[in-house]
C-alpha cells in the first residue's frame, strides 16, 4: 500500500511539473539579460548587429546580410536544417532606437509559420562603463509553459558565453556541456536518486528506481532509432529528472508519418523486449532460479509495460494522443480510436483484479490529462501527407504495441500477485 500510495504521489507531482512546463498560461513575458565586456563598443555592435561586418561570428549562424539597401531587412542562415535538409533561414525587420541600439521582429522563417513569430520582439543596445561595454538583451513573447522560456534562458547564456570567447580570441566556439553524454548520465544517475524516496529507501526501491530509469532509457532509444532511420544526424536524448526523458530530433518533419512513427517507436521498441522477457523468465523457472532473478524480471517486465502502456494513452501530451492525430485527422475517427485504446486498458485493469472504483479514478486523471495540452508548433509548409498503406502500418503498430504491453502488465502480475 505504501508503494501504491508512493506511486499517487509521484503521478500528482509529475502532473503538476507538466502543466507548469507545458500548459500554464504566463501570458506575456520579457527575458532580459546583461553581460559585460572588455571590448570596444563599435566591435561588439559588429558582432551582434545583424547587418554587421561580424554578424556571422556565431558558429550557429552560417551567413547575415541585408535584404534590400534600406536596411531594415536582414536575413540569417543557420546551420540548424530545415525538413529537406537545407539551412533554417530567417528575415528580421530591424529598427535603430538609438546609437548602438536596435529592435527586431521576425517577418519571414523557413521553417515555421509566421504565426509562431507574432509575439516576438527582440531589442539589443550598448551601454558604456568605464573600460568595460555592457550588452543588454530583451526578448519578448507570449509563453505557454515554462519550458520554451527556459530553452531561450539557456539559448541566450550560451550566446552570451560565446561571444566573450570570440571578443577575447577571435575564434567562434560552441559552448555549454548540457547536452554532453557524461551530463545525460550524471542527470540519469540524479534522476534515479530522486525517484528512490518514492519506492523506499531500501535496497528494493534503489533496485525499482533504478529499473525505471531503465525502462525510460528504452523508451526514449526507439524514439531516436526512429529518428536516424528518418535522416536526423544530430537526434539526440535530453534526460529530465522526476519526468523522464526526452528525444530531439535534427530538423523539423518532413511528412506526417515520420511524425507518427518517431511517436509510435518509443514504445514500439520495446514492446520487442516482451516476447524476450518473458521466454527469458520461463527459462529461470524451468531450471529453478525463480526466487533469485525471475522475480526482479516480472518486476521490469511490470514496469516496462506499464509506463509504455502510459505513454500510448490517447492524450494530447502523450506519444498515443500523437499517433492518434496523425492516423486519424477527422475528430470523430479520433474519438473512435482512442475508446479502442480506452477499452483495451479497461480490460487490462479488469484482468489483473483492479476494482472498478480505481478504473473509474483512472480515466477521471487521463481525462484531466488530456486537458493539459494545446496547441502545437505549425510549420511552415504543410508536411507530406500520409498514404493509406502508411495509415494502416501505423495503426496496426500502434494497437500492437497497446496490446503487448498490457499483455506484459497481465504476464507480470498474474505471476507476482496470482
Amino acid at each position: 500500500m505504501e508503494i501504491a500510495g508512493s506511486g499517487l504521489l509521484l503521478l500528482a507531482i509529475n502532473l503538476a511539473l507538466l502543466w507548469l512546463l507545458m500548459a500554464a498560461p504566463l501570458g506575456v513575458r520579457t527575458l532580459r539579460m546583461r553581460r559585460n565586456f572588455h571590448a570596444r563598443p563599435d566591435h561588439i555592435w559588429s558582432a551582434v548587429h545583424p547587418l554587421g561586418s561580424n554578424a556571422d561570428w556565431n558558429p550557429h549562424i552560417i551567413s547575415s546580410e541585408g535584404v534590400d539597401d534600406t536596411g531594415r531587412l536582414a536575413r540569417q542562415a543557420y546551420s540548424h536544417m530545415d525538413r529537406k535538409g537545407r539551412p533554417i533561414e530567417r528575415v528580421f525587420e530591424l529598427s535603430a532606437d538609438e546609437p548602438f541600439a536596435y529592435s527586431a521582429r521576425v517577418v519571414e522563417d523557413s521553417a515555421l509559420d509566421r504565426s509562431f513569430w507574432q509575439t516576438y520582439s527582440e531589442r539589443r543596445h550598448l551601454e558604456m562603463h568605464g573600460n568595460t561595454t555592457e550588452l543588454v538583451v530583451e526578448q519578448t513573447d507570449k509563453y505557454r509553459g515554462f519550458a520554451f522560456l527556459i530553452f531561450r534562458y539557456f539559448a541566450l547564456r550560451r550566446e552570451m558565453q560565446s561571444l566573450e570567447k570570440w571578443l577575447s580570441t577571435g575564434k567562434a566556439v560552441r559552448v555549454g556541456i548540457f547536452e554532453h553524454p557524461l551530463t545525460q548520465v550524471a542527470l540519469a544517475i540524479l534522476s534515479t536518486l530522486m525517484l528512490w524516496p518514492f519506492f523506499g529507501l531500501t535496497t528494493n526501491g534503489l533496485i525499482l528506481s533504478t529499473e525505471l530509469t531503465v525502462v525510460i532509457v528504452l523508451h526514449e532509444l526507439g524514439h531516436m532509432a526512429a529518428y536516424r532511420a528518418f535522416g536526423h544526424r544530430t537526434a539526440r536524448m535530453i534526460f529530465v529528472p522526476l519526468l523522464g526523458g526526452i528525444a530531439i530530433g535534427g530538423r523539423p518533419y518532413n511528412s506526417v508519418f515520420e511524425v507518427a512513427t518517431c511517436a509510435l517507436m518509443g514504445a514500439g521498441m520495446s514492446a520487442f523486449l516482451v516476447p524476450v522477457l518473458v521466454v527469458a523468465h520461463d527459462g529461470l523457472v524451468v531450471g529453478g532460479v525463480e526466487a533469485g532473478f525471475a522475480r526482479p524480471l516480472l518486476v521490469f517486465t511490470l514496469i516496462m509495460g506499464a509506463f509504455n502502456l502510459l505513454n500510448l494513452l490517447p492524450m494530447h501530451r502523450f506519444d498515443g494522443g500523437q499517433v492518434l492525430r496523425q492516423i486519424f485527422p477527422d475528430k470523430r475517427l479520433q474519438a473512435l480510436g482512442s475508446f479502442g485504446i480506452a477499452l483495451v486498458i479497461v480490460v487490462t485493469g479488469w484482468e489483473i483484479g483492479l476494482p472498478y472504483q480505481a478504473l473509474i479514478i483512472g480515466l477521471a486523471v487521463f481525462t484531466l490529462i488530456s486537458l493539459i495540452g494545446a496547441g502545437s508548433v505549425r510549420p511552415r509548409d504543410k508536411l507530406d501527407p500520409m498514404r493509406p498503406s502508411e495509415r494502416l502500418l501505423a495503426g496496426l503498430g500502434l494497437y500492437a504495441a497497446v496490446i503487448i504491453h498490457s499483455y506484459a502488465i497481465v504476464f507480470a502480475c498474474e505471476h507476482l500477485f496470482g
